[in-house]
């Protein structure tokens, strides 16, 4: 049940623009702290969201914003502090970058949520500076989930269409759910009124896979459907876990004592599929373990995983 209808259902007897406007008023302010005004030549090209991910604050674009730049990049807050920004790493595919500013300590990460579970007609908004207006929001509703082609190498790729209005400026910008988390980075407009976003799940297993950014938990998992035995209580809705099918001898799953035969169920969030610990483990701040609710046996029971180390990777 998301932010809004769990308004509506605790509280019938009020007018709904009175429950619902303050709501998203309240939750509208929260993210915006963490949208940034993505500067080149002292002039705005477009917006970022701040993204907390392995322990290090980055702010995540579109590489469309900040193409063919690497030097002279700024980043302004809504509070009009400026810092200097570089880009640490980019995706021409996905349209995704990954910039590093001068404070990253000092920048407040957006809450990022499972775009995996979005559905179509869900509610979402997005933040952006179209046309240099700085911090305009705009509101529609999820239109369609699939894939679009990828210009120049035959593949498709992941995107969450809307019918947001963007314009020049909102590139980059968060699209958030009814929640208040971002389930996508805004892109392009695509036939007519039609808005695309790249989800965030997309984002953050490609931020997971950059070379020394990759936190592992050390298992090889596959989802497996679960048993009537265990869709009980807290897992009723739950239809479906990761079976570890291999664990990597030294590993932080190993060190833990995670076994093959293992199901993991879920860690904060459900895991129904392997992407949803894919965006986790790109999220997690590696300074704390990761909780894992694992099934062993026909007995869940929760561990901590160390996660306190990364490798280099392709």
């Amino acid at each position: 049940m998301t932010m809004l209808e769990s308004i509506v259902v605790a509280a019938p007897s009020f007018g709904l623009p009175d429950l619902v406007s303050p709501a998203i008023v309240q939750m509208i302010d929260r993210v915006q702290a963490s949208v940034v005004q993505v500067r080149s030549a002292g002039r705005g090209g477009g917006a970022g969201v701040i993204w907390h991910a392995n322990g290090a604050t980055l702010i995540l674009t579109n590489n469309h914003v900040v193409a063919n730049r690497n030097e002279g990049l700024q980043v302004q807050l809504p509070d009009g502090r400026t810092f200097a920004a570089t880009v640490s790493a980019r995706n021409p595919s996905l349209d995704l970058a990954l910039l590093t500013a001068t404070a990253a300590d000092e920048l407040p990460a957006a809450p990022i949520g499972d775009s995996s579970r979005l559905r179509v007609g869900e509610l979402v908004f997005a933040i952006g500076h179209p046309w240099g207006q700085r911090g305009v929001v705009t509101a529609g509703i999820v239109s369609g989930l699939g894939a679009l082609p990828v210009a120049g190498n035959g593949r498709t790729a992941q995107y969450i269409r809307t019918d947001v209005r963007l314009a020049p400026g909102n590139s980059g910008g968060p699209l958030l759910n009814a929640e208040g988390t971002v389930v996508g980075i805004n892109a392009m407009i695509f036939g007519g009124d039609l808005s695309v976003a790249i989800p965030s799940h997309v984002a953050s297993a490609w931020i997971a896979g950059l070379p020394g950014r990759g936190v592992r938990l050390g298992v090889q998992v596959q989802a497996v459907a679960l048993p009537a035995s265990v869709r009980q209580g807290r897992w009723a809705a739950q239809v479906a876990g990761l079976l570890v099918a291999g664990v990597e001898l030294g590993g932080p799953a190993d060190r833990a004592g995670v076994l093959v035969g293992d199901v993991l169920l879920a860690a904060g969030v459900a895991l129904e599929h392997p992407e949803a610990l894919r965006e986790i483990l790109a999220q997690h701040d590696t300074a704390a373990p990761l909780q894992l609710d694992r099934l062993r046996g026909g007995v869940v029971e929760v561990i901590a995983v160390n996660l306190g180390w990364t490798e280099q990777r392709e």
